[in-house]
């Protein structure tokens, strides 16, 4: 059987939906891709900074048998329109909110980006609905210099990344064009990853613009790299959690966001977290492509089963 016909058949498993849970501030948008077994496993997966919960359909398409929950973080997605600050705290606070409301029994959780940061605040904030860890090149701190203003702080850790949140496309079309021209994609363009990157746009008077703000990601940016929960989350972490790292970074550039340098400075702070080099992808293909979901479900089904 080939792998696409494999992906389709793991995908017709799956019955997908969305759901909007009340939020502080209006209503946080929620994929949820349910099993025909009452008794399956939940994972939840939580996304990047500039992403949504379309970003992990590879992952699910290799977890046949899994129901998977993945919100729109506030500010992204179908959650763009939500009220209030952002920050770590508040995106915990969300997804206590979508456990709640979905009955999610406590389970594993993985995060990729700034979603390894949200899932390890998560389980610092609200420690009985989690299990384990899994964070997808993110969750520790980053290589970024100290004594930095907001708008270099997130040129340095994102560059075009946060450019892009100010520019406007005429339609989907030239927003899909202005993306396949982006070095990280240039070996793994997809039908996947065409519809992620049209679920992102929202209207803007006769143009579209994505839907995360650039005043949004700056306050996540700050947070997660100045503020004080990431450190006492660290610092207290209690859950096992497994760090997946790769050596391209979000332009496909080397050294990526964990350099070797200062990654072994980390894994020598924190030697509870287990750690694995994903050599081959940068830090978007090691979820958004068919070999790096594959990977990822097949470590979440080891997560699952530990």
């Amino acid at each position: 059987m080939t792998g696409a016909s494999s992906a389709a058949e793991a995908s017709s498993l799956h019955r997908y939906r969305t759901v909007d849970v009340p939020v502080r501030g209006g209503e946080l948008r929620v994929g949820v891709w349910d099993v025909p077994d009452a008794d399956a496993p939940t994972v939840v997966l939580v996304h990047g900074i500039t992403s949504s919960h379309l970003a992990w359909q590879f992952v699910v398409d290799a977890l046949p048998g899994v129901r998977v929950i993945a919100p729109d973080l506030r500010g992204r997605g179908g959650s763009n329109g939500l009220a209030g600050p952002a920050g770590m705290r508040s995106h915990a606070d969300d997804l206590e909110a979508v456990f709640a409301s979905l009955d999610i029994a406590p389970t594993l959780v993985v995060g990729h980006s700034m979603g390894a940061f949200v899932s390890v605040a998560f389980a610092h904030l609200y420690p009985a609905r989690v299990t384990r860890l899994l964070l997808i090149d993110g969750g520790l701190p980053l290589a970024a210099p100290e004594g930095l203003t907001t708008d270099e702080l997130v040129a340095a850790i994102l560059g075009p990344t946060a450019a892009r949140l100010s520019l406007r496309f005429a339609d989907a079309g030239a927003y899909l064009d202005f993306w396949r021209a982006h070095p990280a994609f240039a070996s793994d363009w997809s039908p996947e990853l065409e519809r992620y990157l049209a679920y992102d746009l929202v209207r803007d008077g006769d143009a579209y613009r994505p839907a995360t703000s650039y005043e949004t990601t700056a306050d996540d940016t700050v947070d997660l790299n100045t503020g004080t929960l990431m450190p006492e989350a660290l610092a207290a972490l209690r859950h096992p959690a497994a760090l997946v790292t790769v050596p391209r970074g979000l332009q496909n550039e080397e050294p990526g966001l964990y350099p070797v340098d200062h990654l072994a400075a980390l894994l020598a702070a924190y030697p509870a977290v287990g750690h694995s080099r994903w050599e081959g992808y940068n830090h978007y293909t090691v979820i958004m492509s068919a070999s790096g979901g594959a990977a990822v479900a097949d470590l979440i089904r080891r997560e699952l089963s530990a």
